[in-house]
């Protein structure tokens, strides 16, 4: 078997034309009671109980858990839920190295639900070729977590962005999404929020500085 890219440890039957590794669903996990904190702050969390894990940071934060993938289990298993994390689906990267990304997305959380692990999936697509692969392993009628940071500022990038939503909601049927930064009306419906962390971070500041 060959000894890379993690396929020595497990290589899952897949589904489309990719073979993305299927997450199993999640309807019963209380996300509006746990508080999200991004992976960068998992090591030092003293106290994991009632928290779950997003990966809504830069990617060098978290490759090396697909670098390393066993190291980082006993980390995770600590926490109430763990959503996929958030490789990166830029429109100007290469489909291939999106893909790619994708893939790797899917290998990990269906790995870390084999460990028991709760995973939710992070639905994420580029432009509108992505549809045809980027909710392939998505599980339908789940909760599922929805980043809009650095969407929003931009009426065209806005615009794309809630092609690409209702593209996914279309297809997935979400029970409930998690959301990361500004919810847009149009979905603002059984939607659980988190703030961004930058925001968190500026607040505390201006109460500790005043500025």
């Amino acid at each position: 078997m060959l000894n890379f890219e993690n396929l020595n440890k497990c290589i899952f039957q897949g589904t489309g034309h990719y073979n993305i590794p299927e997450i199993a669903p999640e309807t019963d996990i209380p996300i509006h009671k746990l508080e999200w904190i991004p992976f960068n702050y998992a090591k030092s969390c003293k106290n994991p109980q009632g928290k779950g894990i997003h990966f809504y940071v830069d990617d060098y934060q978290f490759v090396r858990l697909w670098n390393f993938p066993d190291t980082y289990i006993p980390l995770l298993q600590r926490f109430d839920a763990v959503c996929t994390p958030d490789f990166s689906q830029y429109t100007d990267m290469p489909a291939a190295m999106r893909i790619y990304n994708h893939y790797r997305k899917h290998w990990l959380g269906a790995y870390w639900q084999m460990h028991g692990i709760r995973v939710i999936p992070t639905i994420c697509w580029s432009d509108a070729d992505s549809f045809a692969w980027c909710f392939d392993g998505e599980p339908k009628n789940s909760i599922v977590s929805i980043s809009s940071v650095g969407t929003q500022n931009n009426k065209q990038v806005a615009e794309a962005f809630e092609f690409g939503c209702r593209e996914a909601l279309k297809r997935l049927n979400p029970s409930q999404i998690l959301w990361y930064g500004k919810c847009p009306a149009e979905f603002d419906w059984n939607v659980v929020t988190i703030r961004p962390h930058q925001d968190e971070i500026v607040e505390r500041r201006k109460a500790k500085y005043g500025r």
